[in-house]
């Protein structure tokens, strides 16, 4: 079936909505990308209960039919690679280089789960008791709903979306209102990859219409969420109230140590690459740089220099480093932290103000912060952009305690030259991924991505370790009889 454009798609139906939103290019306000369908709540629960009858035929396929899919999925995003990075890039200011990235791990997780897929997801145990056998099945736990943020348009609702399904579940996706035209086209190459009707389900829409629906519906087993964490706390709430499963990924503050041995050209790297690219609007982003006395000067030194280099423009430009901040409400909410920075007696060091371009777009140079209290706002809250304050510490001891007065913890990161003190870390830090001598934004698509604290609650996401949310544990016991 050959879909409307910018419809959403319902029981096997590309469906008009009961509006429709322009979606606009960040780079160049002046460009409407398309006007994209957004549902009702009455449509977002027929989608509903359309995933919920094609369950229990779904979730009886063979992992062949399953792995097909799923494959058939992966191969078409990533012969597509240019196409949807491109309009990626155009919808969300991510460079075009990041944007294909983006576009090419989409299509890889959907043939990880593929495989996945064939993987045998139960165990058997020997009884205690004699003329028992003891079996452990894993079963899908149904229909899935799937709300996903804007900042990463492909690869976060793939990481979802793909284990959903090989693990025999259905899925409702409402992805961020921001960018409808990455998941409407992921969502077309969906549709035409042979599942039965009503297994996926694409409904665009505000959260507080669509979203509710999905998160109150009785009908799904479980959501799984990444957004702010007090979005998450409330559909958790709501979710646990009627006993749904949950898997929520949120907030991050995420700390990058510098210690007086770094190496200091890796240490600026890391810092530059994690606090900024992808404008900082990465939840794993490095915006508290903790760095020691004896390296300090140098390391802010070395960094503000290369700051003044990045090349801030268009997304799509060959030349941009630094794309446009993705909305305007986010440029206002950067402006916002830059100028209460400043109030509280941080210097900037680097950056911080609006750029002007060759199109009107949301530019933003990224900030750097020095002699920044660890109470400060930009020290502690996710502001979710291009800022990063440094924390000056006299010591390793005082750069860990800094690093874990947080109530995040997602990615922590250390620069250092030493092994007992990257085991110490290691251990100690109180994040669900360390990243050593490394940025703390990039991690690979096979291993779990989890946090801590208030970043995230339920099983993680990414790799085997997701089974634990997409599907339910049932135990059997058997008697052999006399």
């Amino acid at each position: 079936m050959t879909a409307d454009p910018f419809s959403n798609y319902i029981a096997g139906t590309w469906a008009a909505g009961s509006g429709a939103v322009p979606n606009i290019n960040p780079s160049d306000l002046n460009d409407t990308i398309g006007d994209y369908a957004q549902a009702s709540a009455t449509q977002t629960a027929d989608a509903i209960e359309a995933a919920a009858a094609a369950f229990p035929k779904w979730r009886a396929t063979s992992p062949l039919v399953r792995f097909e899919v799923l494959d058939r999925i992966g191969s078409e995003i990533l012969a597509r690679v240019d196409e949807l990075g491109d309009m990626l890039a155009r919808e969300e200011g991510k460079t075009l280089p990041e944007a294909k990235a983006e576009a090419h791990r989409a299509g890889h997780l959907f043939k990880y789960f593929a495989a996945e897929a064939y993987r045998a997801t139960g165990d058997a145990y020997q009884s205690l008791r004699e003329g028992v056998s003891l079996k452990v099945l894993r079963e899908p736990i149904g229909v899935v709903g799937v709300i996903t943020p804007w900042n990463f348009p492909l690869a976060i609702p793939a990481w979802k979306i793909a284990p959903a399904l090989a693990y025999g579940n259905t899925v409702v996706f409402k992805p961020a209102e921001l960018v409808p035209g990455s998941a409407w086209m992921l969502s077309d190459i969906i549709a035409r990859a042979g599942l039965p009707e009503g297994v996926f389900n694409l409904v665009m829409g505000k959260g507080r219409e669509v979203g509710e629906a999905i998160v109150s519906h009785p009908k799904v087993s479980g959501v799984t969420f990444t957004g702010s964490t007090p979005v998450g706390r409330n559909m958790g709430a709501a979710l646990f109230a009627r006993g749904a499963k949950m898997q929520l990924e949120m907030g991050g503050k995420n700390p990058l140590i510098v210690l007086d041995d770094a190496d200091l050209d890796l240490a600026v790297h890391c810092a530059l690459q994690g606090s900024f690219f992808s404008t900082g609007q990465r939840c794993t982003a490095s915006s508290r740089l903790i760095v020691t006395d004896g390296i300090h000067d140098a390391f802010v030194g070395r960094l503000s220099a290369a700051m003044k280099d990045l090349r801030v423009g268009d997304a799509r430009a060959p030349e941009t480093q630094i794309g446009p901040v993705a909305s305007e409400a986010q440029l206002a909410i950067d402006k916002r932290y830059v100028s209460q920075a400043m109030d509280e007696g941080a210097t900037l060091a680097a950056g911080g103000g609006e750029v002007k371009s060759t199109t009107p777009g949301h530019y933003f140079a990224p900030a750097l912060f020095t002699d920044v209290s660890p109470q400060a706002a930009v020290a502690r809250d996710e502001i979710f952009g291009p800022i990063a304050a440094v924390l000056r510490v006299p010591d390793y001891d005082a750069a860990l305690a800094t690093a874990n007065d947080c109530e995040f913890g997602l990615s922590a990161g250390i620069v250092t030259r030493d092994a007992a003190k990257i085991d110490h870390f290691s251990q100690n830090a109180e994040a669900g991924m360390i990243q050593v001598n490394l940025p703390t934004a990039g991690m690979d698509f096979h291993a779990p991505f989890t946090g801590r604290k208030g970043s995230s609650y339920g099983a993680p996401e990414k790799g085997s370790y997701c089974r634990e949310f997409f599907t339910a544990a049932k135990v059997v016991h058997e008697g052999r009889g006399q």
